[in-house]
């Protein structure tokens, strides 16, 4: 028999009873089109402290987003006055995941996307053909296939627009026109080409910082979203938690029967928290490596490492293996980052060792794996 799980479920399937406790609960206002109030769409993403009571069951509803609560109240307000949003920030930063969070609870949905690229085009975004049907009925609205931007107005529904810097200027501005009518023409359909945007559309874009410059946004463009900054965790405890919980998903998801250890999460969060700084917490000045010393990547590192240990290993973390998985991300940008990575064992990880004991030894021991 086929296993049909789903290796990634989308966000309003992984949580859907939280969604539908909310969405029965919300006593609060709502904007045209949405789901769920603005008060129920910051709750779901920001948590509750007390459980849900509904249907005879206590529901938690966890914090989701471990970052600026205050950047995720602008950007529900942002979505609520039909102003475009713009996530930007360095990569790894949860623009994505914040994104898909506002989708499933405005809309419902959070997979009406499109992913940019150097080749996205025009009909990536708002609609293309079927040519058999065009060439056997002409122009008809069955012939047409909607595309991202066209379901999300013909449904009322938000449109996610991923790596929008990544995309050819020309095909950005496309979206000029649809942002400040709310209205997309066909022309080939004559006087039934107008298509009104329903109440709740509206687009998140996201964009790397670090990308600036490959394909710049025009100011008219520009003009059409409100922009919010996703900054890096500052906080080690919270890179730490961060770490732990999108690891546990990861694991629950994959069917790996294994704790995640926190005081591996601890280094792993120290480390990237010091070498995206340029300074440890003991005072040490560090080169900062050219590549992007992530949460995600924490993430990924942390996740590598317990798939070894729990396939290869006894299901116990390996500061080896956790190593040789640090150098991996670390250089993948600049070889010459190694050295920097080195440097930062020779002096903060030693240093460390001696003075906080064993697991930050065994850590420093593993230096042999910077090669």
């Amino acid at each position: 028999m086929g296993n049909n799980r789903e290796i990634k479920p989308p966000v309003e399937v992984r949580y859907q009873k939280e969604l539908d406790a909310l969405k029965a609960l919300d006593a609060g206002k709502k904007p045209p089109g949405w789901k769920m109030s603005p008060k129920a769409v910051r709750t779901f993403i920001l948590g509750s402290r007390e459980p849900l009571k509904w249907n005879g069951e206590e529901i938690p509803v966890r914090k989701k987003y471990l970052g600026n609560d205050a950047l995720v109240e602008r950007c529900i307000i942002t979505l609520a006055g039909n102003r475009g949003l713009m996530l930007v920030g360095e990569p790894g930063t949860a623009k994505t995941m914040l994104s898909e969070l506002l989708s499933a609870a405005i809309s419902g949905s959070s997979t009406n996307t499109i992913q940019g690229t150097a080749g996205t085009t025009e009909d990536m975004i708002k609609y293309s053909w079927n040519y058999a049907l065009l060439l056997a009925k002409g122009p008809v609205r069955e012939a047409l296939v909607p595309s991202p931007l066209y379901v999300g107005m013909e449904q009322g529904i938000l449109t996610r627009f991923e790596e929008i810097t990544r995309t050819p200027a020309e095909i950005q501005d496309s979206l000029i026109s649809v942002l400040s009518d709310k209205v997309l023409n066909v022309p080939e359909l004559g006087e039934e080409g107008l298509l009104f945007a329903k109440a709740g559309f509206n687009v998140i874009g996201t964009a790397n910082t670090r990308d600036k410059g490959v394909n710049e946004m025009s100011s008219a463009l520009k003009r059409r979203f409100n922009f919010e900054t996703v900054m890096p965790v500052q906080d080690v405890s919270l890179e730490k938690q961060i770490i732990i919980n999108e690891v546990e998903a990861l694991a629950g998801e994959n069917q790996i029967d294994m704790p995640v250890d926190e005081d591996v999460a601890e280094i792993l969060a120290s480390t990237y928290h010091e070498l995206r700084e340029g300074v440890s917490s003991m005072g040490h000045r560090i080169d900062r490596p050219s590549a992007v010393m992530s949460t995600a990547e924490a993430v990924s590192v942390y996740y590598q490492t317990m798939m070894t240990a729990y396939y290869y290993g006894d299901s116990r973390m390996d500061m080896g293996c956790l190593v040789q998985n640090l150098v991996g991300a670390v250089q993948k940008e600049n070889g010459d980052d190694l050295e920097k990575l080195r440097s930062y064992f020779q002096t903060v990880v030693r240093d460390k060792g001696g003075k906080e004991g064993s697991l930050w030894n065994s850590y420093y021991e593993a230096r042999k794996y910077l090669r």
